[in-house]
C-alpha cells in the first residue's frame, strides 16, 4: 500500500516575528522544514511528499526546489482545510497518509518509522502521535475514556478547566487511511471560535463511525516541539547541537568545550578530528581525518582535507586540501580551492581561485579569480586587481613564481612559470617565463628639501 506525506507550511507564524514564513526560519543555517523532508526521505517509509504553501511560498519552493509536490492554500483557514486541498493531487487513494506541522524540525525518522510500525501492527484507521507535557499550554488535549480509548482531541481554545488539567498533547502528527481522511474530513465545519476547520475534529467524527483510532505516545516529548517564536527554536538548536556533538564525539572526533561549537545537521566529520571552541560548521561540509579546526572558526558547505589545520578564520564554499594550514584571521570564499602544503595566513582573502601544491600567501594579500600554480610566494601586501567597476577579469601565474610585497597585478594577466616580481609593481602585461618584471617609478631624492622653521633663522 502507497505511503503519502503531507507537510503544512502555509501559515505566516507571526509569532516568529519574521519576514521569512515560520517554516522557512533557519535552524544552524537550514531553514527548519528542510529537516522535515529530509528525515520523511531517510525514513524509507514514503512514496510522495506533498507541501501545502501558502503564505510566501516562493521561498518555501526555493529551498525544497523539486524534491517535493507542492499544492497551495489561498486562504488559511485550518489544518483540515489545509489538508483538504491536497485531495484531489493523492493518485491513490487506498493509501496511507502521514500528516505533520511545518515546524517541527526535531521530528527524526526513527520517530516516524516507529509511528508507522504502531499504525499497522494495531491496525489502527487513524493513529494520533501523542506526548505528555510538564506545561502543555497552547496544545490540544487528549481526551480519554474510562477504558484509556481515545475519544476526542480538544483545543486549547475550546477546553474545559478540567480539560486543560490534561498533560497528554496532541503534537499534530496523524498516521491516517486516506480514504478514512477525506470522508471525514468532508463532515468537518468551522463552528468554533476561531472559525476555522480543525484537523482535530477528525478523530470525534471517525470514533462516532466505529473507525478504530488509536494513538502512539512518544517518551521524547522534544521530538514533537513546535517551534512558534525564536525562543523556542534557540531551545530546539541546543538540543539539536547536543545530539549531534554528542554522535561525533562518540564517533571519534575530539571536541574542546563542545558546548560552544554548533555542528550542522548534514556536516561529515572523519575520526581523529580536533574541534577547537567558538566553532562553527555548516552545510555540507566534509572534515578529514587528523584536521584541527579552530578556535573561532566559521565553515560552511566547504571540504576540509587529511591534517589541515583551520584556526582564526572563515571559510565558505570552498576546498582546502591536505597538510595546508589557514590562518589566522584568513577568508575563504566562493568556491576558493587551496591545494596540497599550502599556507594561507594573516589577513589572506581568497576569492573564486585555485591554488598548486606548496604556495604561501603568509599575510595581507587577496587573491581574486586567479588561477595559480605551485610554489608561488605571494609577498605581504600582494593583490590581484581584477575589478574595474564593471566586470571581474582572470589572472593566472604558473609555478615556482615570486612576487614581492606590495605587488598589483591587474587582470587580465598572466604571468608564467620561474619568473620573479620586484616588491612595489604594479603590473598590466603579461610576465614571460623566467623574467624578472619591474614597475615602479625611479626614486628621486631632492636634498635640502624642507626648509628650516621660520623660529630659527630669526636666531
Amino acid at each position: 500500500m502507497k505511503r503519502y506525506a503531507i507537510v503544512l507550511s502555509a501559515g505566516k507564524g507571526t509569532r516568529m516575528k519574521t519576514e521569512l514564513p515560520k517554516c522557512a526560519y533557519p535552524l544552524i543555517k537550514k531553514p527548519m522544514i528542510a529537516y522535515i523532508v529530509e528525515n520523511l526521505k531517510l525514513s524509507n517509509q514514503i512514496d510522495d511528499i506533498f507541501v501545502v504553501v501558502g503564505h510566501k511560498k516562493d521561498v518555501i519552493k526555493d529551498i525544497l526546489n523539486s524534491s517535493v509536490r507542492y499544492v497551495e492554500q489561498t486562504e488559511q483557514l485550518g489544518t483540515g482545510h489545509a489538508v483538504k486541498m491536497v485531495e484531489p493531487a493523492i493518485p491513490d487513494k487506498n493509501s496511507h497518509v502521514i500528516i505533520l506541522p511545518g515546524d517541527m524540525p526535531l521530528v527524526d525518522s526513527d520517530l516516524i518509522e516507529r509511528a508507522f510500525k504502531e499504525h499497522q501492527t494495531r491496525r489502527h484507521d487513524i493513529t494520533v502521535v501523542t506526548t505528555r507535557l510538564n506545561d502543555p499550554f497552547g496544545y490540544g488535549r487528549i481526551i480519554r475514556d474510562e477504558s484509556g480509548y481515545l475519544t476526542e482531541i480538544v483545543e486549547e481554545h475550546e477546553a474545559t478547566p478540567a480539560q486543560k488539567l490534561v498533560d497528554e498533547i496532541n503534537t499534530g502528527i496523524y498516521i491516517v487511511d486516506t480514504n478514512i481522511l477525506y470522508s471525514t474530513l468532508s463532515k468537518v465545519t468551522n463552528q468554533n471560535q476561531k472559525h476555522e476547520y480543525y484537523l482535530t475534529d477528525i478523530v470525534k467524527i471517525a470514533k462516532s463511525e466505529n473507525y478504530l483510532v488509536g494513538t502512539y505516545t512518544i517518551k521524547e516529548s522534544y521530538k514533537t516541539m513546535g517551534i512558534n517564536d525564536l525562543y523556542a527554536l534557540s531551545i530546539a538548536e541546543n538540543i539539536l547541537q547536543t545530539q549531534i556533538n554528542k554522535m561525533h564525539m562518540k564517533n571519534g572526533v575530539a571536541m574542546v568545550n563542545p558546548e560552544s561549537i554548533i555542528i550542522g545537521h548534514n556536516v561529515i566529520i572523519e575520526e581523529n578530528v580536533t574541534i577547537h571552541p567558538n566553532s562553527y560548521i555548516t552545510g555540507n561540509t566534509i572534515i578529514k581525518k587528523g584536521a584541527q579546526i579552530g578556535p573561532n572558526t566559521e565553515i560552511h558547505e566547504s571540504y576540509i582535507g587529511e591534517r589541515v589545520v583551520c584556526k582564526h578564520s572563515l571559510v565558505y564554499n570552498s576546498k582546502v586540501h591536505e597538510d595546508t594550514t589557514v590562518g589566522p584571521f584568513a577568508h575563504l570564499r566562493d568556491g576558493a580551492e587551496i591545494g596540497p602544503k599550502n599556507r594561507v595566513g594573516n589577513f589572506v582573502e581568497i576569492k573564486k581561485s585555485s591554488t598548486g601544491r606548496n604556495t604561501k600567501m603568509s599575510h595581507l594579500a587577496y587573491i581574486g579569480d586567479t588561477t595559480c600554480g605551485s610554489n608561488v610566494n605571494f609577498g605581504c601586501g600582494s593583490v590581484t586587481v581584477n575589478y574595474d567597476g564593471k566586470n571581474k577579469y582572470q589572472t593566472t601565474i604558473g609555478d615556482d613564481v615570486f612576487i614581492g610585497c606590495n605587488v598589483n597585478l591587474i587582470a587580465p594577466i598572466k604571468v608564467e612559470d620561474n619568473s620573479t616580481i620586484a616588491a612595489g609593481s604594479t603590473l598590466t602585461t603579461n610576465v614571460p617565463k623566467g623574467a624578472l618584471a619591474i614597475a615602479r617609478a625611479y626614486q628621486v631624492n631632492k636634498e635640502n628639501y624642507i626648509k628650516k622653521p621660520k623660529d630659527e633663522d630669526k636666531k
